[in-house]
């Protein structure tokens, strides 16, 4: 069985429950994954299915790209992503996997790309407090001191400095879904996850 799927963010709303509480909600269109391929340990070494999921023009993909899907019928896709798996032996090449394979009050892990932020000081990028905001005060948004002179002489690895913030992996573990519409391909989720709209997200079984 498969406890992972990839998704596209849509986007958050409000979602009402039975007792008539709004909780926030991030709407997830979870593609429906083709298998395309499947790899076992006799031949590669570990079990898993390549997956491909939102349908993409074959002009705009590769000759040898264009040859791979063909073994699973003739679909194009953007995306790519392997899953591991128990035994690849349960599964089909041209199989599609759907949102139904999660529940109502499951819970997941969700995995993408933090919104890119740019160059940002030590203020935004890890909350420092500042100088102070008073006439005279010449140290308002600097990192201040960050190592003494004679001993160590160095500033330590990992020290909050200025620097890029955002655009990289991360992951929200122990989100419940709220509602899952198998019509529709979409699933809802309590609170936020990773990235901006239409950013593409791995959604996994939470086991924690």
């Amino acid at each position: 069985m498969v406890g992972m799927l990839f998704g596209k963010k849509l986007g958050m709303s409000r979602y009402f429950l039975e007792e008539g509480k709004s909780i926030p909600v991030t709407i997830v269109k979870v593609a429906p994954c083709v298998v395309v391929q499947k790899k076992t340990s006799e031949k590669d070494g570990y079990e898993a299915i390549q997956v491909g999921f939102e349908p993409q023009k074959e002009a705009r993909v590769t000759k040898p790209l264009r040859g791979h899907f063909k073994k699973a019928g003739e679909r194009c896709f953007k995306h790519v992503r392997e899953i591991h798996v128990e035994s690849a032996d349960a599964f089909e090449v041209g199989q599609e996997i759907k949102s139904d394979i999660f529940a109502v009050g499951e819970r997941v892990a969700v995995t993408g790309r933090s919104k890119g932020r740019g160059f940002a000081g030590v203020v935004k990028r890890w909350g420092f407090a500042g100088g102070r905001d008073t006439h005279g005060c010449r140290s308002h948004r600097v990192p201040g001191s960050i190592g003494s002179s004679s001993d160590p002489s160095h500033v330590w690895k990992g020290k909050k400095l200025p620097g890029r913030m955002g655009d990289k992996k991360t992951t929200i573990r122990n989100l419940m879904i709220v509602d899952v519409r198998p019509d529709m391909d979409v699933i809802a989720l309590r609170g936020a996850v990773p990235g901006s709209k239409n950013s593409i997200l791995r959604i996994a079984r939470f086991e924690g």
